[in-house]
């Protein structure tokens, strides 16, 4: 079991900005704390742009208080299409709006003519809650399926050379959840969440 211990971030208000490159530690620390009770718990990164697969131009934000990263959010920019790539806030800084300020100033820069804002989101009714009161929907469902190093090799196909996997994540239809949850023991339904931008 983990335990961890958050100090508590005494704020009498955080300033949002643009995300400058000496963010990047204080970044990466806020997004690990703030995702480290969360179903998404191993989602760490060690490098803000190791995310190869985002090309698209993106808005970047964080909130800064005291000197200190303590939320952040990125999104990911497509034709009239945006995605929250990270949303995040430091453990010790919740409960005072900082998200919801966050997003707000986010929906204020996107640019003209953005139609819809997705996110993604699993099974934490927190962060379910917040995207429904500020204005998501569900659009889409599917499944998040871990296997773990004491769940069978068995239907597992690898090139020549290589051991059948000892860990793995992988996608599967929302249909397949009650076979999936007897199998292994991770699995999440995976929501996308849409509200209309600004446009």
């Amino acid at each position: 079991m983990i335990h961890t211990v958050h100090r508590q971030v005494t704020l009498a208000m955080f300033n949002i900005r643009e995300y400058q490159p000496a963010d990047e530690r204080g970044w990466l620390e806020c997004r690990l704390l703030s995702f480290l009770d969360s179903n998404y718990y191993d989602d760490v990164r060690t490098d803000r742009t190791d995310r190869s697969d985002i090309e698209a131009p993106n808005l970047s934000l964080v909130a800064e208080g005291n000197g200190t990263i303590v939320g952040l959010i990125d999104i990911e920019l497509d034709g009239d299409a945006a995605t929250i790539d990270s949303i995040a806030v430091h453990p010790g800084a919740r409960q005072q709006g900082m998200a919801s300020a966050l997003l707000d100033e986010a929906l204020a820069r996107l640019p003209s003519g953005t139609r819809t804002l997705d996110a993604w989101t699993r099974e934490d009714a927190a962060a379910n809650g917040w995207y429904q009161r500020n204005g998501f929907e569900e659009a889409y469902r599917y499944l998040h399926v871990y296997k773990g190093y004491s769940e069978p090799n068995d239907g597992f196909q690898c090139p020549e050379g290589l051991s059948r996997p000892v860990l793995a994540f992988m996608h599967a239809d929302i249909k397949d959840e009650e076979s999936m949850r007897r199998a292994f023991k991770r699995v999440y339904v995976c929501r996308q969440v849409r509200r209309l931008g600004p446009a």
